[in-house]
């Protein structure tokens, strides 16, 4: 009867998968292959002349890819870094704190992630900062606006733990610092994982923010590079080197997803807090 289920259960996945994630993959990936002509058909069928070595070479060349692979990794990784280190700690101090105020500033946070960014008061500041353009300033925007995320994700999962194993640590003589290094990060570790998975996803994917703040090629990251080539040509879309562009500019995010999906899994398998 177990097995049945299991059957079934990958069955109706598998069926739920093809017409919504495989066939669009593979849309994607073999009309990147293609000629212009046999591309602008958007068909499913083999490529009758193979174009794989002159479309991949034009996205380095033509679609800027480094370029845009390296701006969109100099903001990606400290954003992840800086919102998953500041998050847990506040969602710490929410957790921990029995203040009114400390739980009305969890709320506030919690709220950003249904609340758009303001955008005048974000091109303001950035502005008086003389950050406006910069890779820098879109960082500090990207950091701001996503922490409410972590914050929210991870102080449910602290309160979870015991207080008597921090009690412990200062016991023996560790300080605060040392207690959230040694003892809460290594129990945080399931939380930010998933949490930096979404992260890198919506840090990664953003075009409207980095549209409005990146204001020259030189500092666009992959999806606006990504957009800069498609739109281009003023006659004809070029769907292969489109297609072509969007597989490279999506390839960093399935390195991470294949490399954190165990370790997410994993760790959340592991039944929570041991003692």
């Amino acid at each position: 009867m177990i097995r049945l289920r299991r059957v079934l259960k990958y069955t109706a996945i598998s069926l739920f998968a093809v017409p919504w994630i495989v066939i669009p993959f593979w849309l994607l990936v073999v009309n990147s292959f293609k000629s212009p002509a046999e591309a602008a058909d958007l068909s499913l069928a083999l490529p009758e002349q193979w174009a794989l070595v002159e479309n991949y070479a034009a996205v380095f060349t033509k679609g800027h890819y480094l370029v845009g692979l390296r701006n969109s990794a100099l903001v990606a990784v400290p954003t992840i870094v800086v919102v998953l280190l500041m998050g847990a700690m506040a969602a710490w101090g929410y957790a921990r704190s029995t203040r009114r105020s400390f739980q009305v500033f969890f709320y506030i946070t919690s709220l950003s992630i249904l609340l758009p960014p303001a955008v005048i008061p974000t091109l303001f500041l950035l502005s008086t900062l003389h950050l406006d353009g910069s890779i820098a300033g879109y960082a500090l925007m990207m950091m701001g606006t996503r922490m409410g995320l972590i914050v929210f994700l991870t102080t449910g999962f602290v309160r979870s733990i015991p207080v008597e194993l921090e009690e412990a640590a200062a016991i023996d003589g560790a300080h605060r610092l040392r207690i959230f290094v040694s003892v809460m990060l290594p129990l945080l570790r399931p939380t930010l994982f998933v949490g930096g998975v979404l992260l890198v996803i919506q840090v990664w994917n953003d075009f409207f923010f980095a549209l409005l703040l990146l204001k020259t090629s030189a500092n666009a990251t992959l999806p606006l590079t990504l957009f800069s080539f498609a739109s281009a040509s003023t006659t004809t879309l070029n769907w292969n080197l489109v297609f072509a562009h969007v597989i490279m500019t999506s390839l960093p995010l399935i390195v991470v997803y294949l490399v954190a999906q165990r370790r997410v899994l994993a760790g959340l398998t592991e039944g929570g807090v041991k003692g």
